[in-house]
């Protein structure tokens, strides 16, 4: 197979005067992004309403996003190595401000999933992000960036709950997206003036049939899963859309094995860093996430059920804030702890320690404070394992394919957290107990979906025992770069 001509500087040049600045921006660009996720949680029961629409009309606004998400990360990766990785940074942050405008000005349904999606197309801002430190920053200072840079995506989450909850008791819901736009735009300014243009790039021409193709399997695969609830896991167009996108997936492989610029280069993602890497994102995705669909249904529900503690929505976003501050600061020990024993041991300890916070949750799950608890030391160990993964991609790829292999990864951790949240939903519906004529989660099917979370993490752990030794790896990345290298001196002959 052909590989395009990069064209690039070296990695780990000498810092930019403002390299603190850089990052700082990136970090925040990757917080602004990863709200959208959290923006509308408190207003979630109320959509219905506000929208003049059914719950299961009203939820497309939540899998709209998710959707589009799923589809941008790869192509905009891919389109971040050929055109460059700082203006498809500053074009999805335009789609986001773009989506907060049009979802501030709905007050129906069809608007509302319009905005929804064009904040959903600017879910590469991380591992875009990822990638311009790659190429602009000094290696000494690498770790610590892309592990804050990385973690930005559970901070964001965590700390944009309680803000959201804070808005939505006290204003009218269109402020959440008003609000959602200036951060945007204050992010676009500051991308703007401080962060420079990569000069790492594929050049080529975009694979537009492996896109299409890859678009259309991702999202047979993710409507499947994410309705599935609703439509019934044995109903014809559920297992139609699971059929299909088995198909879809399997032309698109062999296609892409063929193709001389494919959009996502397989014989590269499958070798045994990238591998392991990817899967564990996966059981990670999926472990994370297991605990923010359990422990605000925990805070909330009323404290007659015996196990709910009674608390309002804003209350449960302060309770569970100081999961997004712990996940920030584990990012710096967890560079610290990469370059001193490598990537692969770092994210081993991450999955170890969050796996120890859901066995916490099983005997530790009656008061406030047993909740803060389990939430930071999961953050932590989410903190410590995120950090480790852009290492491990960077260590393994080219830096001409940066872009696309950490928006394949960014990929793999949201397609867990999209199998948590079915999965959950199937167990929670299933282990219920009744009171005042509802029929709720039982506290049985919450302890079963954490200790699905606990396993899921020990999955990631043993999955990460297959990563290649530090040695091994840094090899590696040298073959790669070695490879590289004639590509460059092409480059600059032509």
């Amino acid at each position: 197979m052909s590989h395009p001509v990069a064209h690039h500087a070296k990695t780990g040049s000498p810092a930019p005067p403002r390299s603190n600045a850089v990052v700082g921006v990136l970090a925040f660009a990757g917080i602004v992004v990863s709200l959208m996720q959290t923006l509308v949680i408190p207003i979630v029961p109320e959509l219905p309403r506000y929208l003049d629409a059914s719950p299961s009309n009203a939820a497309w606004a939540i899998t709209a996003t998710l959707l589009a998400a799923a589809v941008a990360t790869p192509v905009v990766g891919r389109l971040g190595d050929m055109f460059g990785k700082r203006r498809m940074l500053l074009a999805s942050i335009v789609l986001l401000v773009s989506g907060s405008v049009v979802c501030a000005l709905s007050d129906s349904l069809v608007p509302m999933i319009v905005g929804r999606t064009l904040q959903g197309l600017a879910a590469a801002v991380v591992p875009l992000g990822i990638s311009i430190m790659r190429d602009v920053l000094p290696a000494e200072r690498l770790a610590g960036s892309t592990a804050l840079m990385s973690a930005s995506l559970g901070v964001g989450g965590a700390l944009g709950l309680p803000a959201a909850a804070f808005i939505a008791d006290r204003y009218d819901w269109h402020t959440l997206f008003w609000i959602s736009a200036a951060l945007g735009v204050v992010a676009l300014a500051l991308l703007v003036l401080i962060v420079p243009e990569s000069k790492v790039r594929t050049g080529g021409s975009f694979d537009l049939p492996g896109s299409l193709g890859l678009s259309a399997a991702l999202v047979s695969l993710l409507l499947a899963v994410s309705k599935g609830g609703d439509w019934g896991w044995t109903s014809g167009t559920t297992l139609g859309l699971f059929a299909a996108a088995i198909v879809v997936f399997l032309l698109w492989g062999r296609y892409e094995l063929r193709t001389a610029q494919p959009l996502v280069d397989l014989r590269t993602t499958a070798r045994r860093q990238v591998l392991f890497t990817n899967l564990a994102s996966v059981a990670l995705g999926f472990s994370m996430f297991a605990m923010s669909l359990v422990l605000p249904q925990v805070l909330q529900l009323p404290e007659q059920t015996g196990y709910g503690l009674g608390k309002s929505m804003l209350a449960v976003g302060l309770i569970l804030a100081p999961q997004g501050l712990v996940m920030m600061a584990m990012s710096a020990v967890s560079a610290a702890l990469t370059k001193a024993k490598g990537p692969k041991v770092t994210l081993m300890i991450g999955a170890v320690v969050v796996a120890a916070g859901y066995g916490l949750s099983i005997v530790l799950m009656s008061e406030v404070w047993h909740i803060v608890l389990v939430a930071c030391v999961i953050g932590g160990g989410v903190g410590f394992a995120y950090g480790a993964m852009p290492a491990l991609i960077m260590g393994a790829v080219p830096a001409s394919e940066t872009a696309a292999a950490n928006s394949l990864n960014t990929l793999m951790r949201s397609m867990g957290t999209s199998f948590a949240s079915a999965l959950a939903g199937v167990i929670l519906a299933q282990l219920t107990t009744g009171f005042g004529g509802h029929t709720l989660p039982s506290e049985n099917g919450f302890k079963t979906v954490m200790a699905l979370g606990a396993g899921a993490a020990l999955l990631a752990f043993f999955l990460a025992s297959f990563l290649p030794r530090r040695q091994a790896a840094a090899a590696a990345d040298q073959q790669a770069g070695a490879a590289a290298e004639p590509a460059e001196i092409s480059g600059a002959r032509s």
